[in-house]
C-alpha cells in the first residue's frame, strides 16, 4: 500500500483568507491559494481545480502508457491535458466536467486499437475511479504520426 500526503494551511475567514498548499515531496511548497486564485483569474497561486487536474492528467497519462506497454506497443510522447471546470450549484460549487485531451506517439499502433486503450485508460485510472462521481469526464483522444 503507498500513501502520500499533502499539507495546507489556511489563515483568515472565508473569501478574504489566504491558504498555501504543500505537499511531502516537495514539489508543491507552500503554493498560495485563496478566493482570487479560485474564483477570479489571480494566477499569482494555485487552486484545488487546478491540482486536481493535473494529478488527473498525469494519473491517465501513465495509465494509457501502462496499457499500451501491456499491448505491446511502447509510447513515444503522452501528451494530456485537463480541464476541470467549477459550476455554481444552490448555495455552493460543483465539479460538474472533466475534459481530459490526449494526444500521443505510439509507433505502429493503429486508430482503433489506440482510441480502445485510451478508453479502458480513462476508466482504468486510479483518479478517474476516484472521480466518478463528476457527472461528465470526457476524453478527446489523438493519435500523431510517428517519426
Amino acid at each position: 500500500m503507498i500513501e502520500k500526503t499533502a499539507h495546507v494551511h489556511w489563515e483568515g475567514a472565508g473569501k478574504n483568507g489566504k491558504g498555501q498548499i504543500s505537499t511531502e515531496t516537495g514539489a508543491l511548497k507552500a503554493v498560495p491559494y485563496g478566493f482570487a486564485t479560485r474564483f477570479e483569474d489571480d494566477r499569482r497561486g494555485s487552486n484545488p481545480e487546478e491540482i486536481l487536474g493535473a494529478a488527473h492528467a498525469a494519473c491517465f497519462s501513465m495509465a494509457f502508457s501502462f496499457a499500451c506497454d501491456k499491448a505491446g506497443f511502447a509510447t513515444s510522447t503522452v501528451d494530456t491535458q485537463a480541464k476541470v471546470r467549477l459550476a455554481k450549484q444552490g448555495e455552493g460549487f460543483v465539479i460538474d466536467r472533466i475534459a481530459l485531451v490526449l494526444q500521443a506517439t505510439v509507433p505502429g499502433l493503429d486508430e482503433a486499437k489506440f482510441q480502445a486503450l485510451a478508453l479502458a485508460a480513462k476508466r482504468d485510472c486510479p483518479l478517474s475511479k476516484a472521480l466518478a462521481s463528476v457527472p461528465e469526464i470526457t476524453l478527446q483522444a489523438s493519435l500523431v504520426p510517428g517519426s
